[in-house]
């Protein structure tokens, strides 16, 4: 990544938990440890059989879930609320990833304890160990606009209205309402990040107004200039909060 994306990333995620952001460079851990890091709710348990995640073609990154398509067809949708399911399908789909261990404050004082799973150096989930005030058990980062399975195939990795890294969003960016838009660096030397797609309310504060310091969270899109140069949920924009 550029320095531009850097700053846009860690401006990012110092406005909320970034355990999805650990780099992957220490030697992985055992997938039954990583499990066990994992957090979910009480939910009915999702069954998707191996012949129709075989048939899997793209990954929609959306704001509070993860969607694995068949073309048009819905195959299964993981909330971000249920880690296990959410880094289960995607072991299942893409194979073995590399894991790491992320103890609290590691990378920083709003980063969480967790797990992080990357795949194939596209998409990384950080499985968080305690979840987060919004809800979210998870955070994902996709880096890349594709990744191989485990078979080899090719699948699309997209965000909301197909979105992907690498795309040019100047005129998404120059359209956006300010309050779904903010810039980081100088104009000669500018990064964006973009609210592609709004959720993760946060109303844990308790006062009239519970939005204004944590920002508008969903999923976002993060820019060199205005090329996209990650995804990732959960995201806000304008968060006034330092964690």
């Amino acid at each position: 990544m550029t320095p531009r994306t850097l700053l846009a990333l860690g401006a990012a995620v110092l406005a909320f938990s970034a355990g999805a952001l650990a780099f992957d460079g220490t030697p992985g851990i055992g997938a039954d440890a990583a499990v066990a890091a994992e957090t979910s709710h009480d939910a009915a348990p999702v069954h998707v059989s191996n012949a129709k995640l075989r048939r899997v073609d793209s990954i929609e990154l959306d704001a509070e879930s993860l969607v694995l398509r068949n073309g048009g067809k819905t195959v299964v949708e993981s909330s971000m609320r249920d880690s296990r399911l959410t880094v289960s399908l995607l072991d299942r789909l893409l194979g073995t990833p590399t894991r790491t261990q992320t103890a609290e404050g590691v990378g920083g004082a709003c980063f969480p304890a967790g797990t992080t799973s990357t795949w194939g150096g596209a998409i990384r989930v950080a499985a968080l160990t305690t979840e987060a005030r919004a809800g979210n058990a998870v955070e994902i980062r996709v880096l890349r606009d594709e990744v191989r399975s485990r078979l080899g195939a090719r699948i699309e990795l997209t965000g909301p209205d197909g979105v992907q890294v690498g795309d040019d969003i100047a005129d998404e960016i120059a359209d956006a309402p300010r309050s779904e838009r903010v810039s980081y660096g100088s104009d000669d030397s500018r990064a964006w990040q973009l609210l592609l797609r709004e959720g993760w309310a946060d109303d844990t504060s308790g006062d009239d107004h519970p939005n204004d310091s944590a920002g508008t969270n969903g999923v976002s899109a993060l820019t060199d200039e205005t090329t996209v140069t990650v995804l990732g949920s959960p995201m806000p924009v304008h968060a006034q909060r330092s964690c």
